[in-house]
Parts: structure tokens; sequence; C-alpha cells
């Protein structure tokens, strides 16, 4: 372990109402004191106009191994994370073989562990390869591990099969996170279903598709009195049916992406066909987009996600309606916030860092002391007025595949602290 001081920060920790100019030394991997000017014998590192905040968490991440490491892999994803300032990425089970089985949970865990680059939790599958047909052994998957279960981009859609897979888990007290989407509802469609989708002639996605789901979802909660969370939330009626259930009692949490916060299927109309612009859920309409952001600054959406998606350029090439969906996003989610967002004071710097780094762990139980005396350093350090521009070539991760590439960006990671060790600063890795 390495000792530091980081020295004139703006030190903002909204769990332990931290907010000002502060050094924070790290001793063997412990803060040891959080005050003004400390005097101490080792290595200073100026942060002087720069934010210092809880190591930011990543709720929703493909890291694509095992199976799939032609588009990303446990060590590729974990730089590109570090590059994006995150110290913990929950990595989602839909590899091949899909993580349905302890000893898939073992494997990811020991990988990590063995590349020693951040800190990486695993989401177990709720049924067996995804087929929505049978449980896992959801039992064991938590004993090796795994802190949440999750069918991923395949929704459960037997109403049976999810009261079941609720009722099972409640003893356990891991949440299952939902991928809200009525396929019956939804195939086979490329982007939102609107007047775009019409004028460009794709199949489209009603926002319906996302809605039924989450009403459903909702009651089988309440009814089992079992923790859910949904991913991605893309639509006003989503956020609107979630802001009630929570009023209600219901034991819900949500999370929304950077695109989803900020990019409307109007930008299909500027750049026609650019597969970048496929996700799923897609990218909906300007109503949409606001009503996330009323969701943030109201507590109903409790994170921020960037749900990296990275895909090969084959994957992305041709035909809009054939091409993957998904996007390449812990990169530039900081640059994206602070840009659109905190910069522009439609969210507080403190809510962003709140749903970026506290509120990701807390839903899935991970540890939160946030930066205090004794904690573990688990530290992200911003550079809010760095500017630069999003170049696919310049990312860590496999995955190109951005919709803000050549966009402008004023915000950047520039430090990240893990367990007490320096392991990107100024966007180089270290050790």
């Amino acid at each position: 372990m390495n000792s530091f001081v980081l020295r004139n920060g703006q030190v903002i920790d909204p769990i332990n109402s931290i907010n000002d100019v502060l050094d924070i030394e790290v001793i063997d991997g412990k803060i040891s004191r959080i005050e003004k000017s400390i005097v101490s014998n080792y290595e200073t590192i100026d942060v002087s106009g720069k934010l210092v905040t809880p190591g930011l968490v990543e709720i929703h991440a493909h890291f694509r191994e095992p199976g799939f490491t032609h588009k990303e892999d446990l060590r590729t994803g974990s730089i590109a994370a570090l590059k994006g300032g995150y110290t913990t990425v929950c990595v989602m089970p839909n590899t091949s073989p899909v993580i349905d089985s302890s000893y898939l949970v073992e494997y990811i865990k020991l990988r990590s562990k063995d590349i020693d680059l951040i800190n990486i939790e695993v989401i177990a599958a709720v049924t067996k390869n995804l087929g929505g047909n049978e449980l896992a052994d959801l039992v064991a998957l938590k004993q090796s591990g795994a802190i949440a279960y999750s069918d991923d981009g395949m929704p459960i859609m037997n109403p049976k099969m999810m009261r079941n897979a609720l009722e099972y888990i409640k003893p356990l007290g891991l949440p299952i996170i939902l991928h809200e989407e009525d396929h019956d509802l939804s195939l086979p469609g490329a982007m939102n279903e609107g007047s775009v989708s019409t004028k460009l002639g794709l199949s489209g996605t009603p926002g319906l598709a996302e809605e039924v789901m989450i009403a459903r979802d909702i009651l089988l909660s309440e009814k089992t009195n079992s923790p859910i969370h949904i991913a991605h939330v893309s639509t006003k009626k989503s956020v609107e049916l979630i802001r009630q259930a929570k009023k209600d009692g219901v034991l819900i949490t949500c999370e929304v992406t950077p695109h989803h916060l900020l990019l409307t299927d109007e930008a299909l109309l500027d750049r026609p066909y650019d597969t970048n612009l496929k996700m799923s859920p897609p990218l909906r309409t300007r109503e949409d987009v606001l009503e996330c952001v009323k969701g943030i600054n109201d507590g109903t959406i409790d994170a921020i996600a960037t749900d990296h998606a990275p895909h090969t350029l084959v994957d992305k090439s041709g035909n809009f309606d054939r091409a993957s969906f998904g996007v390449s996003g812990l990169e530039t989610s900081v640059g994206v916030i602070w840009t659109e967002l905190v910069h522009k004071d439609v969210i507080d710097m403190k809510v962003a860092i709140e749903k970026m780094a506290l509120a990701p762990a807390r839903i899935l139980g991970l540890e939160t002391k946030g930066l205090q005396v004794g904690a573990e350093a688990n530290i992200t350090v911003i550079a809010p007025e760095q500017k630069w521009t999003v170049d696919p070539k310049c990312f860590e991760s496999k995955g190109k595949n951005s919709p803000f590439i050549g966009k402008e960006m004023q915000g950047k990671a520039y430090l990240t602290m893990i367990a007490g060790s320096i392991v990107m600063l100024d966007g180089q890795i270290i050790g």
C-alpha cells in the first residue's frame, strides 16, 4: 500500500455532509485524516480546483467474459472503468455460458482478483440460461459471492415465474434487477415508436412495452414484499409509476443512463441510421428525457448507471434493424453528466455524486462509508473544467460504440484510487 495526501481538493461527500476545500491523508489504504492544511511526510498530490468524491460505483455493466471476449473482457473493462473514475463495477450475467452457476461466479471473482485493478462484483442470473423457465440455484449463487440477480436483457415474461423468484429471494436479502420489456409489444423494434421511426421507416418499440412490465412487477413486489430494481428507466410513465410505488411503500429502486438523460430519438434525424444511437431501451422523446431528469432531482430515480455494452465494429455495422443494441459508456459518463447536466445547472453536483457513487452501492448492499476517517480509501477525483473531445480511438474499452463521438466535453475523471492505491492518474493507468 502507498500513502498519500490529496491536497486542496473540493471534498464532496453527501453521506458525510462534507463540501469544503480540504486535504485527505491516506495511510496503508485507509483514510487517516480529513482536514485543512495537513502536515505530513507522505507524498503530496495537488488536486486544487478538482472535486474529491467517494469512488464511483457502476451498477450495470457488461464485461462480456466468459464467451464474448472479442467485445470486452474483465481486464479491458476494468481499465475502461478506471479511466472513467469507477472503483467498483457490477457485471451482468449475459455471458456464454451464462453466469447461472456457482463456479462461474467464483471464476469471475478469481479472475478479477488476479487482474487486481478494480473491485468487480457479480450479478448472477435469476433463471437458468436466462431462459425464464426454471430458477437458478439462487442460494448457491449468493453463497459463492453474487450480490444481486438479473436476467438482464431477457425479461422474465411469465408472471408466475417472476412471482416465484420474488418469493424465493425474500429470505436471501438480494434484489432482482429487471430489464422491463414486454417482447410481445416491443419486438422487432429497433428504435422508439413514434413520428421519427415513421419518418425513417424503422420498426418501433413503444414505451408501453416498458411501462406494462414495470406496472406488473410493482404489483408483484408489493404482493411478495420483495425488493426489485428497475434497470435503465426511459419513459415518463415509467418514472411516474415508480414515483407512486415508492409513495405506496413498495421496495423498489431504479436507475437511468446518461444517454437517456440527454438524447432523444430526434438525434436520428440529424444522424439517420447511425447505429451508435441504437440501444435498448431506445432513445425516447423530449418529454421522457425531462421526466427522467425530474426523477433524478426529486429522488424517484436512485442511481445513474452507464449500461456499458461494448460491441465490435461488425456488430454495429450494416443495417440499422439488425445491428446490436448498446453503448460503450464507462469512459464518457462523467463527461456527459458534468457537461450537459451539472455545468448547465440541470442537476446539482452533489446529486450527481450521490447518484453515481453512493446510491448504487446502497442499492446492492455494498459498503457505503464514503469519505470518513478509518474508511477504505476508494476515491475518485474529477477535473470539472477539463475540456476534451470524445474519440473512440482513445477508448480503453474494446467497444468503440458511443453516441457521443466527436462531442466536446467539460469534465473528466482525473484520479482513481482503490484501497489506497492510485491506479489511474490524469488518464494514465498506474501499476
